[in-house]
């Protein structure tokens, strides 16, 4: 048998006509289309020397071309390294240079500041523009839609996702193909998902959340998808009649509540509202639930796991829980210093078992082996409980990592471009709770004494040199940072002091 992912998303095709994607504008492409582009795509990937377990790394604005190739890559036996398209020239050079790609795919305008960071490893580049045109699609539509899916072995990887590091260097996640077809399986049979399904997809594909969990289950169960660009509420609700499930991460229920379409009857048809990659205000799921009649469902994955826990689609979906483990998941709570599992209710560290677990950080081996316990159990870097019911819930992170709509962010990248600014004497960098995002990106700062050096200032500084998304939302200056006796920054005080600062 062929554990290659595409393959098993595909193989076997009864109705090759059935809808698989609608896009924004009203296009229609059935599954037997998607896999004749993939095809093609596929082709033109080998013919630029791409052989099986090579990498090939994607920096695209979201489109039905792009998710195409992913599906592509992954047929051809490479490995996809999706990249977010806010990251610069300035982190992009440490992804590529780091993972060595045979192939770079890029916008067309980004081609040559990318082509120059390509070169120093010998990788080919290839465009493809939002409107789906570019250097790569011209080469397709020469190609042949035949192609022969390279055989793969499960524990062969499928995917490389870079997530944060430790000391502000990114960690290349290695994913299989059993990873993540085993973790979608899953997620179709306990999210009741089947070929009736109408997903709204408006999440990016660059990130798990988006390509590996909607994306995936939404094939894996023959449904279809309307394949939205980002995030636009007033449409959403208008997509609700004709849709039967939504996926989101909190920013995307808080903008929707915002709206006065927002009501039982708009969304009488749909079934399932999911939402995960940050947590969900308690408030956010009440006001949700009075005002749709349904109750979001939360769950908790991560970059190296996919998903671990998923709150039930019967039985109670807890405000403030992520729910219990998933079928073929083990979750445990540990003393974070002995390991040792702690009794029901109590704090501590939570690790996780399973076929849906990473192997391993890229060229990492050390790092690796220090984030695995001998038993097979991953230590997620999570603080939380598990309850007398087997629920889960996330109670902070143990290395002060921020989530900020969907995306993680290490306070120490952000503090090092801050501290190397003049005027500037130090910083610190938490999350603190905002309705829309999560955690919003704050950066408390100390400034040299007769420095002129600003709010504004600082932002217009570190544009540029960091991506949207771990910009900071307020840089608020403060005389001193709390320390303990070891002179270590408390940022646990920090945090409770400013825990209102975007209160509404």
């Amino acid at each position: 048998m062929n554990a290659n992912l595409f393959a098993q998303l595909f193989d076997g095709l009864d109705d090759p006509d059935r809808l698989a994607i609608e896009t924004g504008d009203g296009g229609r492409i059935g599954y037997g289309e998607l896999v004749a582009r993939a095809g093609r795509v596929a082709n033109v990937l080998v013919a630029r020397g791409v052989k099986a377990g090579d990498r090939v790394a994607a920096q695209t604005e979201k489109s039905v071309e792009a998710l195409v190739l992913y599906l592509a890559t992954v047929r051809a036996g490479a490995v996809y390294l999706p990249l977010n398209t806010a990251y610069t020239l300035h982190e992009l050079e440490y992804f590529i240079t780091d993972a060595e790609p045979k192939l770079v795919v890029c916008d067309p305008a980004k081609r040559d500041g990318i082509a120059a960071i390509a070169a120093k490893v010998g990788a080919g580049v290839e465009t493809l523009g939002a409107d789906g045109q570019g250097s790569l699609t011209e080469a397709a539509a020469a190609a042949s839609p035949t192609f022969e899916t390279v055989k793969r072995d499960g524990d062969d990887l499928a995917a490389i996702l870079y997530t944060s590091g430790t000391t502000g260097r990114s960690k290349g996640a290695m994913l299989s193909h059993d990873n993540l077809a085993s973790n979608s399986k899953t997620l179709v049979d306990y999210w009741r998902f089947t070929e009736r399904d109408v997903l709204i997809h408006a999440l990016p594909i660059y990130h798990t959340h988006g390509l590996f969990v909607a994306s995936n289950v939404t094939l894996f169960a023959r449904a279809a998808m309307i394949f939205l660009p980002k995030l636009d509420a007033e449409r959403i609700i208008e997509l609700m009649s004709r849709a039967t499930v939504l996926m989101g991460v909190p920013t995307f229920y808080t903008r929707l509540l915002q709206s006065e379409r927002l009501t039982k009857d708009a969304a009488r048809n749909m079934r399932l509202f999911i939402s995960g990659s940050a947590p969900l205000l308690a408030d956010t799921h009440r006001e949700w639930a009075a005002r749709t009649g349904h109750a979001v469902l939360e769950r908790y994955g991560m970059t190296e796991t996919n998903m671990n826990t998923s709150n039930p689609y019967d039985g109670a979906r807890l405000p403030g829980s992520v729910g219990p483990a998933l079928p073929g998941v083990d979750a445990r709570v540990v003393d974070p210093e002995s390991g040792a599992e702690l009794p029901r209710g109590e704090i501590g560290m939570i690790e996780v078992r399973g076929r849906n677990v990473f192997k391993g950080y890229w060229r990492m081996p050390e790092k690796t082996r220090s984030e695995f316990r001998d038993d097979g159990y991953f230590i997620t870097g999570d603080l939380g409980k598990i309850d007398a019911d087997g629920y889960v819930h996330i109670l902070g992170r143990g290395k002060d990592l921020v989530i900020t709509g969907g995306f993680n962010v290490y306070p120490k990248e952000v503090e090092c471009e801050i501290d190397a600014l003049a005027g500037v004497v130090e910083s610190a960098v938490i999350g603190v709770p905002h309705a829309d995002f999560g955690e919003g990106v704050t950066a408390l700062v100390v400034r040299d004494k007769g420095s002129s050096v600003d709010e504004a200032g600082i932002l217009t500084a570190l544009e540029g040199q960091l991506a949207k998304f771990k910009m900071p939302k307020r840089v608020i200056f403060v005389d001193d940072l709390p320390r303990n006796t070891m002179g270590k920054v408390q940022k646990n005080i920090l945090r409770e002091t400013y825990a209102g600062l975007y209160a509404k």
